[in-house]
């Protein structure tokens, strides 16, 4: 008996269109799930791989870590979750469990980690596979859609947010999937929020004072107040010395992607201070468990465009060209 079929959109060549390919539905492992798509977020770092900006990528690859679907069967040795579940799959797919950084509660920077739509097939298909143990419940009254931005943009940016410490001033550069989730988290926690568009972008400014934030500008403005801390989500290296102007003394410079153009020589002064730039690699179930818990007690609003399955190509092109509020969403 022939198996069944499934439509995948997949990367087959950096900087070349996502190729439409049938392939065959993936039967799941030991202690894998599979999960009948319901929603996929597209994501920075899905242009990323496409673009061919991250190595070691597993090419033809599935991309999209953002993945919102129910469970349609179980390996052997999988009981965490029940079929018709619903379940979401963020960017870490496996790691070892055994290497120094495994065992001391920062998996995050295992050597041999896997991760999602990057080593292992992705949601920009009808169906996946992922092990149970790195899949998360997501909260009940959120959508599909809306669900998906969380599994990444608000899982990874709440790894970043908290790397933020007790500030009371956060300023936020680039004002996409990320932070406009994070806008709200840190609303409702009695933050201040200082949202960075790119310059003269008047509509996400508009967007970014809808939320709640403080003040909106472009990211050659200077805020209006000194900052405890600047998240960086937007890729560019040329806004880390920027960003550390506007942070006061012991302040934290945050860069929350995976990949960011290089960053320029800047004088020591901006530096100086005992201000700090710190990276933020990946996720931990650990804070995949913390964020949920905080999205399922506070009104986080994501805006998102979706996009049928077969549109992938111009939900990346939409999010290359900065024409998103929100996040990008695909639906099979």
């Amino acid at each position: 008996m022939p198996q069944a079929e499934m439509m995948a959109l997949r990367v087959r060549a950096p900087g070349e269109p996502l190729s439409r390919d049938a392939l065959p539905v993936p039967v799941p492992g030991a202690r894998q799930i599979l999960i009948r798509v319901r929603a996929c977020g597209v994501c920075r770092t899905d242009l990323h791989i496409a673009d061919g900006e991250l190595a070691d990528c597993s090419l033809p690859v599935t991309p999209g870590h953002e993945i919102v679907g129910a469970v349609a069967a179980s390996g052997s040795d999988a009981g965490r979750f029940k079929e018709g579940e619903r379940v979401g799959v963020p960017w870490l797919g496996w790691t070892c469990g055994a290497c120094d950084y495994c065992t001391s509660g920062r998996e995050n920077l295992c050597d041999r980690a896997r991760f999602t739509g990057y080593h292992y097939a992705g949601g920009y298909a009808e169906y996946a596979v992922a092990d149970e143990r790195y899949c998360l419940p997501i909260p009940e009254h959120y959508g599909d859609a809306e669900a998906a931005p969380l599994l990444c943009a608000g899982v990874i940016g709440f790894r970043s947010y908290t790397m933020a410490g007790d500030a009371a001033r956060i300023g936020l550069y680039g004002f996409g999937a990320a932070g406009h989730i994070l806008a709200q988290v840190a609303a409702e926690q009695g933050r201040e929020v200082f949202a960075f568009t790119r310059p003269g972008d008047a509509a996400g400014q508009a967007f970014a004072r809808r939320l709640g934030v403080k003040w909106a500008g472009g990211s050659d403005e200077a805020p209006p107040d000194p900052l405890d801390a600047a998240i960086l989500f937007a890729p560019a290296g040329g806004l880390v010395p920027q960003a550390l102007k506007h942070v006061r003394k012991g302040g934290r410079v945050i860069c929350g992607g995976i990949h960011m153009s290089d960053i320029p020589s800047f004088p020591y002064a901006l530096l100086w201070g005992e201000r700090r730039v710190q990276s933020v690699a990946n996720l931990t179930r650990a804070d995949g468990d913390a964020f949920m818990r905080v999205a399922s007690r506070t009104p986080i609003r994501t805006e998102t465009r979706t996009y049928p399955l077969e549109q992938a190509n111009q939900a990346l092109a939409d999010l290359r060209g900065g024409r998103l509020e929100g996040a990008a969403v695909l639906v099979p």
